[in-house]
Order: C-alpha cells, then sequence, then structure tokens
C-alpha cells in the first residue's frame, strides 16, 4: 500500500457507540465535510473500516519524480 487516503467525514457522529466517535476524533474528524489525508498504512485502513458507513475515501497514487 503506498500513496494516501483522503478520508471525508460525511454521516453525523451523533447517536452513535463510542467507540466509532473515538476513531473519529483520532483521525481528526470533527465536523462534518472535514477532509484529512493520511499515509495509506493498515492502521488507517482499519480505522476507516471501522467507520466505513460515516466517511467516504479517495485514494491517492504514490507519485515518483525522477530528477
Amino acid at each position: 500500500m503506498a500513496g494516501s487516503v483522503k478520508v471525508k467525514l460525511i454521516r453525523s457522529m451523533i447517536g452513535r457507540p463510542e467507540k466509532h466517535r473515538k476513531v473519529l476524533r483520532g483521525m481528526g474528524l470533527t465536523r462534518l465535510n472535514k477532509t484529512v489525508e493520511f499515509k495509506d498504512t493498515p492502521e488507517i485502513r482499519g480505522m476507516i473500516n471501522k467507520v466505513s458507513h460515516l466517511v467516504s475515501t479517495e485514494e491517492e497514487e504514490k507519485v515518483d519524480e525522477a530528477s
């Protein structure tokens, strides 16, 4: 897994279990439509899978620039 992942909060965390809210806060998603970018790691993928029904994701490929 290379590159990065953009994660956007699209559903409210109101009424969700505390575990889901802690995951979202840990990712820095505190408001609707807020977007954060992460390095694509298994840990981040696990967090995204926990709250996949509340967020949208967009993958970006890593571009190597040879000079």
